[in-house]
């Protein structure tokens, strides 16, 4: 027989696994579910892109109401369970999103609802970004997200979130209007700039310190036909493509246009390719043209619609390990360009003898202007906003466990070797290991650990992974 709640209730850190699970199955509303192993939503829950951030959980839970959340908050905070908190599932980092303890699936959370009278969109934690352009998409309007297909909404807001459209609007964090949240005391709470400056601070950029995200209000723009598409090309043209890259980097300041170029090696052999966009159904001329001039191997370069062309594009096949870290970098210069190509060389054959899929590095300009969009101090990331800083990443992928800190310490040489010291570091880009205060700042820190202190006092978030503040 399963102990009591009352009992279970009193106990300080000795209840675990699935005495637990039973307890919030019994205490939750009929909204919510509770699986354990050997079901098909208990595997989808614990299910991440890469294999290398999938943890065996006791039990999941897919919530339906951020009351009951806050039920389950209560019961974990309680009996001292170790929990993870799983959006969409992309975090390469192992227990930022997984546990082995209960597993919170955020999937019944799927609202996007577009208000025109306040021109904002309330969506919901557990979506897709792919979901949510493709809804309000009918509505002839978008919001500041992902650039690729398959990518969760909480993380990428939560973590900062560069975009297609940051140059014109900013970061998806610069755009939140409100937060809903479901606090370490289980109460749920909207969060805004006024209702709670320190605590609306802390969630831009500060992932789940503060309790569980289950709404967030964003700010929408009207969104018409855009170009753009993916290109490949052979690593024979290098030359040209480095050359189009600086110039793009250097000279195309139209806010309406954004790409990011990759250095890959793969199957024992260099390989180049671009995402290119443009926010209008035709791009002026000379922004692009010196890509289209490079031969193709692959091109799917078009005019659609903005779901469209983040549904023709993914980060490759899931299912592998991964690790990713940010190079932060301040100038996209020939040498710069040139150093990338220069690692590729290096750890392209030298990660293959360890059974590396791919090496990739993924250059990502921006327009100087980028963070002007939100005030100086209105957010946890970054830690200033004097200038930008590009979030340039190295990607690995392999297949054996065994292999894990080769490619994580590759990780950390490649991105120490070309990196800026001392500037902010992108926490959605962030390898596990990174100190909080590369990403926020002293003085970010200060104000989130308080905050932190503030709104969990004993410690509630603490059970869960990622960056702590």
């Amino acid at each position: 027989m399963l102990p009591t709640t009352a009992l279970l209730l009193g106990l300080t850190g000795t209840v675990l696994g699935f005495h637990v699970c039973q307890l919030i199955a019994d205490e939750v509303s009929f909204v919510t579910d509770v699986y354990y192993p050997g079901s098909s939503s208990y595997v989808a829950d614990n299910e991440h892109y890469a294999t290398s951030s999938s943890q065996v959980s006791k039990c999941s839970v897919e919530p339906g109401s951020a009351e009951d959340v806050g039920i389950i908050l209560g019961i974990l905070g309680k009996t001292k369970t170790p929990f993870g908190i799983k959006g969409g599932g992309h975090s390469a980092n192992l227990g930022f999103s997984s546990t082995t303890g209960v597993q919170i699936a955020m999937a019944r959370f799927n609202e996007v609802t577009y208000e025109s009278a306040t021109q904002t969109a309330v969506i919901g934690a557990g979506n897709i970004w792919d979901d949510v352009y493709e809804i309000l998409n009918a509505q002839g309007v978008n919001v500041v997200g992902v650039r690729e297909s398959g990518v969760g909404v909480a993380g990428l807001i939560l973590g900062g979130g560069y975009s297609y459209l940051s140059n014109q609007y900013g970061l998806a964090l610069d755009n939140v209007v409100a937060y809903e949240l479901v606090a370490p005391n289980t109460t749920v709470v909207t969060v805004t700039e006024e209702s709670d400056p320190d605590l609306f601070f802390s969630l831009k950029g500060g992932f789940n310190n503060y309790g569980i995200v289950t709404r967030f209000t964003l700010k929408a723009y009207p969104q018409g036909a855009v170009w753009g598409g993916a290109a490949s090309y052979n690593a024979s043209y290098i030359s040209a493509f480095n050359a189009a890259s600086v110039k793009f980097c250097s000279e195309v300041a139209d806010p309406k246009a954004a790409m990011i170029m990759a250095y890959v090696y793969v199957s024992g052999q260099e390989l180049l390719s671009t995402l290119m966009f443009y926010d209008g159904p035709t791009p002026p001329d000379g922004i692009f043209d010196d890509f289209l001039a490079i031969p193709a191997f692959t091109q799917d370069v078009a005019t659609r619609s903005f779901f469209d062309l983040i549904n023709s594009t993914s980060h490759g096949a899931a299912g592998h390990r991964i690790v990713i870290n940010h190079i932060p970098t301040l100038e996209y210069s020939e040498s710069f360009i040139e150093g990338i190509a220069d690692e590729l060389n290096f750890w392209g054959p030298t990660l293959s003898t360890h059974g590396a899929l791919s090496v990739t590095y993924a250059v990502e300009p921006f327009l100087p202007s980028l963070l002007t969009h939100a005030p100086a101090g209105s957010s946890a990331y970054p830690s200033s906003r004097d200038h930008v800083v590009f979030p340039t990443a190295v990607v690995l992928q392999w297949v054996s466990e065994s292999e894990d800190d080769v490619f994580h310490d590759a990780a950390r040489q490649t991105a120490e070797k070309l990196g800026v010291e001392g500037e902010s570091i992108y926490p959605d880009y962030a390898i596990y290991d990174t100190p909080v205060v590369d990403m926020f700042g002293e003085e970010g820190v200060k104000r989130m650990e308080a905050t932190r202190k503030r709104v969990d006092p004993y410690g509630v978030m603490l059970l869960t992974g990622g960056f702590k503040v």
